[in-house]
């Protein structure tokens, strides 16, 4: 009879516990919330600097990993200022000079309009999964949410980030934080995310706080989603280099 009892409480036991996810589901999951075939936003990036922010804001249209145009349309000084990305290549049309340069090489490691954010970080949209192996170390409680802790080590070669650590919700199945190093192990970037929302079936964040921790006294830049639309038909003729000085 206690044998009986003693099975019959580990197989109610066993019963109640969750089916835990993959590795490798895990990194499939959050690549299928932030990755679309195509997708149309408008968003504010608001670099905080030591004495006051500033706000750009602008409008992106994405098909994939591979096509990216994005319009700048305010504040004045900035409106107009237009950038394509075609595969591996990047240019950046500015109306002040009304020249379009490519950006490549160590160009692409410095900073889009003062923020926290490189050219780099903008053009790395391939998923995780094709990037990174990754080893689950753990899980912890933040703001009363569970979270996996995952470590992921480069398998492509030439990321600007070889290694990154990720806090990710296991509901949501998004990395809510993110640190992000460089081969040597020294921590290059912070990144974090909030406000998520059920957007077409999938969580998606409405803001992001990406922090240099290299830069002395950074506070950090804040990317906030004003309206996105996934799925969406994209002419190809969007995404041509004519487009840039329209």
């Amino acid at each position: 009879m206690i044998i009986k009892i003693i099975f019959l409480i580990l197989f109610t036991f066993l019963l109640g516990q969750p089916n835990e996810l993959t590795v490798q589901e895990i990194i499939s999951a959050m690549d299928d919330n932030l990755n679309a075939k195509s997708r149309v936003l408008t968003s504010k990036m608001i670099v905080h600097g030591r004495r006051s922010s500033r706000t750009i804001e602008s409008k992106n249209w994405v098909i994939g990993i591979n096509q990216a145009f994005t319009e700048y349309l305010s504040p004045p000084r900035e409106a107009g200022t237009k950038m394509l990305k075609l595969d591996d290549k990047l240019w950046t049309y500015s109306p002040q000079t009304d020249r379009v340069i490519q950006i490549s090489g160590h160009m692409l490691r410095q900073s889009v309009m003062g923020s926290d954010m490189s050219y780099n970080d903008m053009m790395e949209d391939r998923p995780l999964s094709e990037l990174y192996d990754a080893i689950l170390e753990g899980s912890i409680i933040i703001d009363g949410r569970d979270h996996w802790i995952m470590l992921l080590k480069a398998k492509a070669k030439g990321l600007s980030y070889p290694q990154r650590r990720a806090w990710i919700d296991k509901e949501y199945l998004l990395p809510i934080k993110e640190e992000l190093y460089a081969k040597s192990g020294k921590l290059l970037k912070t990144a974090t995310m909030d406000g998520i929302k059920k957007i077409q079936g999938r969580w998606f964040p409405s803001r992001f706080l990406f922090k240099d921790e290299l830069k002395r006294n950074s506070k950090g830049t804040e990317w906030q989603i004003v309206d996105i639309q996934f799925d969406v038909d994209i002419p190809d003729r969007r995404f041509s280099k004519s487009n840039l000085r329209k």
